[in-house]
């Protein structure tokens, strides 16, 4: 064969692989009458490839992160060196909280009664109640309500130890946990006797500190007729009250629930759950 048909058939194997080269750039190419590559498309305008390969691995084996914004560290719980007392927002609002539960002989007339309504309260519980009553914590669950931290035993505590406190508290929240599918937000003090451990236990457990503001005094079995009487005196926007489920007797606090709520709906008043007002 001779030089210059060499020559030729060179030019034209490269000129094949050129061709061959630019469809891995565009993906289409064309070919003449006489079998060889006469064109290419050209590639979509942008920057040019990189002369190194990309290696599959640096983009088929990294997994793919979600689009937004980054989530942000969760709000820590303030240490309160008070109990909040009331709610605050608009309108007619009121809370009605039950302590020292669950107990199964007067719980669940008053989850009755605030089913009848479709009303939501909140209960503080005691862990050693709680613990024996899994299934009425799952109840209030189920119906909506707030479950919150009574302590275990319910002591008097300024009379224990920082260790007592802590551990009366942190029990009661892993039952409530168990029982009621999350950890409680909300804390109060048995007789409302607060300390600063108390409130620093309590917000290190995610919990803030909730008093009253009106008081039906039901412990003391003053009678059905008083305890509707006290909540109706001492209802207004915001107001928090405390009743009991538990602790003795119940049947006039679960009576007085029948009689003092359809009035308080009938009145206007919305009763609603406890919001967190820390910013």
């Amino acid at each position: 064969m001779k030089k210059e048909q060499l020559f030729t058939r060179r030019r034209a194997l490269l000129a094949g692989a050129a061709a061959v080269g630019a469809v891995g750039t565009a993906g289409v190419f064309a070919w003449g009458d006489k079998g060889e590559p006469v064109g290419a498309a050209v590639p979509a305008a942008g920057a040019q490839a990189r002369s190194l390969p990309l290696k599959p691995s640096a983009y088929r084996l990294q997994p793919l992160t979600g689009y937004g914004p980054p989530r942000a560290a969760p709000a820590r719980t303030p240490v309160r060196r008070e109990p909040l007392l009331r709610m605050t927002g608009r309108g007619r609002t009121m809370v009605l909280t039950f302590d020292d539960g669950p107990d199964p002989h007067y719980t669940p007339g008053i989850l009755d009664t605030l089913a009848e309504y479709d009303v939501r309260a909140t209960f503080f519980v005691c862990g050693e109640m709680a613990v024996d009553n899994q299934d009425l914590l799952a109840r209030m669950a189920d119906e909506g309500h707030v479950v919150g931290n009574h302590t275990w035993s319910h002591p008097l505590l300024t009379r224990l130890t920082r260790g007592q406190i802590r551990s009366e508290m942190s029990r009661t929240s892993d039952v409530i946990e168990e029982g009621y599918g999350e950890r409680p937000r909300w804390f109060r003090a048995p007789y409302g006797a607060w300390n600063r451990a108390a409130f620093q236990f309590g917000a290190e457990l995610g919990m803030e500190p909730l008093a009253w503001t009106v008081d039906t005094l039901d412990w003391t079995t003053p009678g059905t007729g008083a305890i509707v009487d006290r909540v109706e005196k001492g209802a207004a926007p915001g107001v928090v009250v405390l009743s009991h489920d538990a602790g003795g007797d119940r049947s006039q606090s679960v009576r007085a629930l029948r009689r003092y709520l359809p009035q308080l709906l009938d009145s206007g008043y919305h009763l609603t759950l406890p919001h967190s007002q820390h910013a």
